[in-house]
């Protein structure tokens, strides 16, 4: 009757779906084989410390109180018949589990009928996994060579139901890795020790242009390496198979890749070896960096001219001052110098001096007030934007409008860009765009200030030209944007988005 156990247990727990059915159909085999009317599965809880019944099975005994005790009972080492057994390691047998006062569930077994009591470990290579008890409807004396098998099929059904869980985990893993693999917006592309392709995920469909089973069998390098680089390619994995040595496994690097259609962008590459039994297998790991040197490259063209704007208007205001306010101020004191010496013998004369020395001075200071006025308005930063856009609009060369501009303060970078956004506008306006009119209008946005300056002159006007390209690195320096839409004969509207606070 044993070997027909083991193997009503073998056949039944091969086709199981899962360790819980494992367990379910190896009771059901072994209750119909010995007459037990309810078997039950016991594993230990998370805790380690105690029993619960994972799975129990019933023949056709009316024990449906029996059964609901034992699927809520919770027993510790030592406790009741589960308990011995996973605490000894051995089969045990009880004559009369209705009558025993050892076990805690004596009296629904005694209403159910239920008398003998059989129960053994479940094995594997981790010691007891579990424990597996049986209930029949008659008191039997123990018998030994019986426990000794059931110790064998515990055995045995340890070993399947750890396979099935293997199985399941691996199964599991499989699926997320799957699922990650295909959701992933980096390409994922596996070759063999061939280097030909054995997977290719959506992300690299999309990127190099080819299908899943277009890719799957050819040789890596044919497929989406340069042409220049594919024997380098194939003699880097020549070596490493016969050497074992790494030469860019776990790198990052940046390199050139080639799509379908022959065109080449550079990716940011990783190669990685899978920990797979047999021949190797690599997974690289590509991202199309494109668009990231793209903006690395903007950014350091926006400093070069942003370090050339501040030298260029340094050297500006030293040639201003040195031109203008600089030789006023000489010719100031030289007219002071000749009234001085001419106050005791030509009075009159000095005062002429003096009141020529005067009108110089004031020029002077004009042509001051109006240079510190182009580096930063000092109305700008004691009353804010709307004084000083107002006081732009009246300085204009042609007819302004400030159509609307908040009250409130910003932070002293963020007006300033507002405020050369305005007077790069107007200044557009009035000298490139052969404009009649111009309006601004400033307001707040969601956490931005947003600055529009429109005309209607005669459009064609671009950010890449010179004055505007300066102010969108402004711009950009906050975290910002700057746009020109400016069709030929339409006008131009120039229009800034600025980052602020809250």
């Amino acid at each position: 009757m044993s070997g027909r156990i083991e193997q009503a247990v073998a056949r039944a727990v091969s086709s199981a779906t899962d360790a819980a059915d494992a367990y379910l159909r190896a009771l059901e085999a072994i209750g119909r084989a010995l007459g037990w009317e309810v078997a039950a599965a016991w594993e230990p809880e998370e805790d380690g410390e105690h029993l619960a019944c994972s799975v129990i099975w019933k023949g056709d005994a009316d024990a449906a109180d029996f059964v609901a005790q034992t699927m809520s009972s919770h027993f510790v080492a030592g406790e009741g018949l589960p308990g011995e057994v996973w605490t000894a390691g051995h089969a045990r047998w009880i004559v009369d589990a209705a009558s025993d006062r050892r076990l805690p569930r004596r009296e629904a077994a005694a209403v159910a009928g239920l008398h003998s009591a059989v129960a053994f470990p479940v094995r594997s290579e981790r010691g007891v996994v579990g424990v597996i008890e049986g209930f029949c409807a008659t008191a039997t004396d123990p018998d030994a060579e019986l426990l000794e098998r059931l110790e064998v099929v515990g055995s045995q059904i340890g070993q399947l139901i750890e396979r099935r869980r293997a199985e399941r985990s691996g199964a599991t893993a499989e699926l997320r890795y799957r699922a990650t693999v295909e959701a992933s917006l980096d390409c994922v592309i596996t070759m063999d020790h061939r280097g030909d392709v054995i997977e290719f995920n959506p992300a690299a469909e999309r990127t190099f242009g080819y299908a899943g089973e277009e890719a799957v069998g050819r040789e890596m390098a044919e497929l989406i390496v340069p042409p220049e680089l594919r024997e380098r390619h194939r003699e880097g994995l020549r070596r490493y198979l016969e050497t074992g040595e790494p030469t860019l496994l776990g790198s990052r690097i940046e390199i050139e890749a080639t799509r379908r259609d022959g065109s080449r962008f550079p990716v940011e590459l990783t190669i990685t070896r899978i920990d797979v039994p047999g021949d190797p297998v690599f997974t690289a790991h590509l991202r199309d960096i494109t668009e990231r040197l793209r903006i690395e490259r903007d950014l350091r063209e926006s400093r070069a001219r942003l370090v050339k704007a501040a030298d260029e208007a340094r050297q500006r205001i030293e040639r201003d001052l040195h031109d203008g306010s600089q030789q006023q101020l000489v010719s100031v004191a030289m007219t002071l110098q000749a009234a001085a010496s001419a106050v005791e013998s030509d009075p009159a004369v000095a005062r002429e001096l003096l009141e020529e020395a005067s009108a110089e001075l004031r020029s002077a200071i004009g042509e001051l007030r109006e240079l510190a006025r182009g580096i930063h308005p000092a109305v700008l930063t004691e009353g804010g934007l709307d004084p000083a856009l107002r006081g732009l609009a009246t300085r204009s060369g042609m007819p302004a409008t400030i159509t609307a501009v908040p009250k409130d303060r910003f932070p002293a970078a963020v007006e300033a860009a507002a405020y050369f956004v305005a007077a790069e506008g107007m200044t557009n306006a009035a000298r490139h765009a052969e404009a009649s009119r111009v309006e601004v209008a400033v307001w707040r946005g969601d956490d931005a200030l947003e600055v529009e300056v429109r005309d209607d002159g005669r459009g064609g006007a671009s950010a890449e030209g010179g004055g505007l390209r300066g102010l969108a690195d402004r711009v950009a320096a906050l975290g910002g944007e700057l746009e020109v839409r400016s069709p030929a004969g339409e006008g131009t509207i120039l229009r800034a988005v600025i980052p602020c606070e809250s």
